[in-house]
């Protein structure tokens, strides 16, 4: 083990001082000592991927995912707004694809709310911790650095909800409130599909669940598409999927005549984008549970 840390440590010493053929050393090097400019935003990201970079260049020997993180941090030092990592561009192990989908989704959804400009710092690590979740599932050999990206991200995401929410206002005591009534489920889609996934079966799994605990027989079910495509064609898509939705519920003992099924194609994104922009987060079909 020691002398791999030597090679490894050598190596790294040749590709920094351009013995490596150009490239990512170069980046790396230039990560190491960026100075970050821009909003609070794109300068707290400028750090966390400094952080990722130097990680995988010194810890790991990656060089791959070292000179990666840095071309993003190299991005952001400059004042640009880097994205997280697209589900799409990594090899991810099929059974992990529904839960880091559903992360991006809820996060691309805060930051998409004015995060980037309300909570920088923390959408900057929950952004980072993302990025690093999927580096790590995608090499999917290193059970413990999978868990802690992941535990990471999640309470950056934590905090990042807490820092989001309104402050509190001094307000006399309201009167009792009915009970509320619960939150929508969403199910998330892959391009051009309709079929229900294992993670969406689980969110199935779960309005069912709460409509039997507070006693809800009536379901509202709308369906949604992305902006890859025609108007038309993501009009009778976002119903398809409504109406896939609609049999799993009924397959469960709902009675059809209680879930109510619309399609709003493209026109209610979750994510903003331009036509023609593909967008997981947009690709979905809300259950609202009626009381």
């Amino acid at each position: 083990m020691r002398s791999i840390r030597v090679l490894g440590a050598m190596l790294a010493i040749a590709v920094l001082s351009g013995c490596a053929v150009a490239g990512s050393g170069y980046d790396i090097a230039k990560m190491r000592a960026a100075q970050p400019t821009g909003s609070a935003f794109t300068k707290a990201l400028t750090e966390e991927y400094r952080k990722l970079t130097i990680f995988e260049a010194d810890d790991m020997y990656d060089w791959r995912d070292a000179d990666f993180f840095a071309r993003k941090g190299l991005r952001a030092a400059a004042g640009e707004v880097v994205e997280p990592d697209a589900i799409a561009s990594r090899d991810l192990p099929a059974d992990k694809v529904g839960e880091l989908t559903g992360a991006r989704a809820e996060l691309m959804q805060l930051l998409g709310a004015g995060a980037r400009d309300k909570a920088p710092q923390e959408a900057a690590a929950a952004q980072a911790a993302f990025d690093c979740w999927m580096e790590q599932q995608e090499e999917n050999f290193q059970a413990d650095h999978i868990a802690a990206c992941r535990e990471r991200f999640y309470t950056a995401m934590d905090k990042l909800r807490a820092a989001m929410k309104p402050p509190a206002k001094a307000e006399p005591a309201p009167a009792p409130a009915p009970a509320m009534a619960p939150k929508p489920f969403v199910v998330f889609f892959g391009f051009d599909k309709t079929d229900i996934t294992a993670a969406a079966a689980k969110t199935i799994d779960d309005a069912v669940a709460t409509a039997k605990k507070i006693k809800a027989t009536d379901f509202s079910v709308t369906g949604h598409a992305d902006r890859a495509g025609s108007e038309d064609y993501n009009s009778d898509l976002s119903l398809r999927r409504a109406n896939a939705v609609r049999a799993a519920l009924v397959a469960r003992g709902i009675v059809g005549a209680r879930v109510s099924v619309a399609g709003r194609g493209e026109a209610e994104p979750a994510v903003p984008t331009a036509d023609g922009v593909k967008e997981q987060a947009n690709r979905r079909v809300q259950i609202i549970v009626l009381q």
